[in-house]
């Protein structure tokens, strides 16, 4: 009986098996599917398909740059001692290459690619489920470019589970190295404040002030001294300080330092230092989630954009890869698994 694509395809979806062990399965049973089948689990080719359904949320991030192109991929695991098993590192490093070779248009496309071997990047991960003992999944990847007038950051952290890659214009590789490194601790998810969605910085708002408000029924209730009532800020994005905003600021100021009795003539010099702690105190969201407005982490006494400024230099893009991030982690209670075993026995 001739073996068809069609068949091959289904047998592949019962089992996982790889593309070209189902259809040596079949060629070897006659086109018999339930043998195909059999045949597959008796070789251990099969058992990929049985931990199909598993989380995989541990694995590493790599990084591959070759000129103006850098790859920075996530493949995942379901343990992270299998991590740090030599032949799962091998393929996460030789996935990053291939991605950068063939630059995929996204993961249907990375894994069908072909190893050296000649063996599909989804084979591979099945073929690795197989002998790993452990789900193993292609999660994502980026690939990043630049000009010659630009340079790559490339910084992996933490035994590679985290992974960044800055562009930066203006500065060298080491500098550009220290931006990832930042990234990399502080994890910014924006450039900029003017990337913040509008509806975003309004939850945030009503989440910050309930939260202080609540922390202050907490402070009047205990009345300690040493904890004053907190102060709720009036903003918590440069995204909300319009012009208008900011005039009105500045005209509080003025009147407060009339009050005060300063001289006009010095208050040119005061305003403006004012002016920035006010927009510090007034952009929590902002040092929270953008590059620019955290405090740097290699100088504390400016932020990453007033750093960036004195050397004139700027961050073009940067991407982070976290291993596990955003994945629902399954958290299992090893007696009460064992417990349960035994009973069932």
């Amino acid at each position: 009986m001739a073996v068809t694509a069609t068949m091959v395809k289904e047998l592949r979806e019962k089992t996982g098996a790889g593309m070209m062990d189902c259809k040596k399965a079949l060629v070897e049973t006659a086109g018999d599917m339930e043998a195909a089948v059999k045949f597959l689990r008796e070789k251990g080719m099969a058992k990929a398909a049985k931990k199909a359904d598993r989380v995989a949320a541990e694995g590493l991030t790599d990084i591959f740059v070759d000129g103006n192109e850098a790859t920075i991929i996530e493949i995942n695991s379901e343990t992270d001692f299998v991590a740090k098993n030599s032949q799962f590192i091998e393929l996460v490093q030789e996935t990053a290459k291939l991605i950068a070779k063939h630059k995929p248009a996204n993961n249907e496309e990375a894994l069908a690619i072909k190893n050296e071997k000649g063996q599909t990047l989804e084979d591979a991960l099945l073929e690795a489920t197989t002998v790993i003992g452990e789900k193993i999944s292609f999660r994502r990847f980026e690939v990043i470019t630049k000009t010659d007038a630009q340079v790559f950051g490339a910084y992996k952290h933490a035994g590679s589970r985290i992974s960044v890659v800055t562009v930066v214009e203006g500065a060298d590789e080491t500098t550009a190295k220290q931006i990832s490194m930042h990234i990399a601790s502080m994890k910014p998810t924006h450039l900029s404040y003017t990337e913040l969605d509008q509806a975003f910085v309004d939850s945030e708002v009503a989440a910050k002030r309930a939260e202080i408000e609540k922390e202050n029924e907490e402070r009047q209730r205990l009345k300690n001294p040493d904890k004053p009532i907190l102060p709720v800020p009036q903003f918590v994005s440069r995204l909300q300080l319009t012009e208008e905003a900011m005039a009105e600021v500045k005209a509080k100021l003025e009147a407060e330092l009339k009050a005060e009795g300063k001289p006009e003539k010095i208050w040119d010099k005061i305003i403006p230092g004012k002016l920035e702690r006010f927009i510090k105190d007034n952009t929590d969201i902002d040092r929270t989630y953008t590059l620019l407005a955290q405090d740097y982490v290699l100088d504390d006494s400016k932020t990453v954009e007033k750093h960036l400024n004195d050397i004139n230099a700027s961050v073009i893009s940067f991407t982070r890869f976290e291993v596990g991030e955003g994945i629902e982690k399954i958290v299992t209670d090893f007696a009460a698994e064992v417990a349960a075993q035994v009973a069932g026995n």
